[in-house]
């Protein structure tokens, strides 16, 4: 089968141009300049609404996607805040509002944390991914499709030119 004739499907690697707009038309990320997004098609490698719609798209097919928050990093929970005592960061970092934290709790599970607030003995973080409650507007362009190998599937990832 000639590669220009295959639709998005899971188990395809797609390479897709794509530029990522807030609505009130701030870019937050873009391919353009540089190489395009490639994933394996169906693994849950980009989010759910926009993969979503990718399927049934060929080589050369533009689209507009709008993911609601619900598809895509999900509402913002205000409970998803806990207030930690400043001694409890390595004194050799310096906490910035906005930076990003890797926390691990004492099972050992590491999740992804924003400084939302640094308080006089505390630092408040945030758990919630920053594009939580977002509408993302994609204007996406497939560039490439093709099977992926053995190896990317037993990988479950794409792997580089």
């Amino acid at each position: 089968m000639a590669d220009n004739l295959l639709t998005v499907a899971d188990g395809l690697v797609v390479s897709m141009e794509y530029t990522l707009r807030l609505d009130d038309g701030e870019v937050l990320d873009t391919s353009t300049g540089g190489e395009p997004l490639e994933f394996i098609q169906g693994q849950g490698q980009i989010i759910p609404g926009l993969e979503r719609a990718l399927y049934g798209m060929g080589i050369g097919d533009e689209m507009k996607v709008a993911v609601t928050p619900e598809d895509g990093y999900g509402e913002h929970d205000p409970e998803a805040y806990e207030e930690v005592p400043t001694n409890a960061f390595p004194t050799d970092i310096e906490l910035e509002s906005g930076m990003e934290l890797q926390v691990s709790d004492q099972a050992g599970e590491v999740y992804q944390a924003y400084v939302a607030e640094i308080r006089p003995d505390t630092v408040l973080l945030d758990f919630n991914h920053p594009l939580a409650g977002e509408t993302l507007n994609f204007e996406v362009k497939i560039a490439g499709l093709r099977a992926a190998t053995a190896e990317e599937t037993e990988h479950g990832h794409v792997h580089g030119h």
